[in-house]
């Protein structure tokens, strides 16, 4: 990351991404009748969509660069927080939607924390530590959601 601009451009171009996959997967879940799994994505969704907004609001008053979707370099071939699309099987569980969240959750975690790694610009280096913290609280959520269902207990999701 060269300038916080730049990391703002990415940070938004990450979350309007999760935000995407996450509800191309919860659309596909409902339309197939699998509703718990398409309340999760949903409210993943949501999640990034909070984030999104967040991340919008720091960029708004700055000098922010356009990328073409092309121009940006992600550590894999989509950005970090793009769920895997075979989860828009119908057939589905929902330890597996879990476990596609939370790998996405994950990758959106080592993204900000190879950032907080690597920079040296504190302005940088403090918005990357925000938000690798939400990210974290995002696993660690994930984590109890996937505890609860190998339990086989309720998740919040179903309330």
């Amino acid at each position: 990351m060269n300038s916080i601009e730049e990391f703002l451009v990415y940070s938004i171009k990450l979350e309007e991404e999760a935000v995407l996959r996450f509800d191309q997967l919860a659309d596909a879940m409902a339309s197939a009748g699998n509703k718990e799994v398409g309340a999760l994505f949903r409210r993943l969704a949501g999640y990034s969509r909070l984030h999104l907004g967040d991340a919008r609001a720091r960029a708004g008053f700055r000098d922010v660069p356009t990328l073409d979707p092309g121009s940006f370099h992600w550590p894999d071939i989509e950005s970090p927080e793009t769920a895997a699309i075979w989860a828009t099987d119908p057939q589905i569980g929902r330890g597996q939607a879990l476990d596609i969240a939370l790998e996405a959750e994950r990758a959106g975690l080592d993204y900000y924390t190879g950032i907080v790694e690597s920079t040296t610009d504190p302005e940088i280096l403090i918005l990357a530590r925000e938000f690798a913290k939400e990210e974290s609280q995002h696993v660690a959520e994930l984590e109890k959601w996937v505890a609860l269902h190998a339990a086989g207990k309720p998740l919040p999701i179903d309330h």
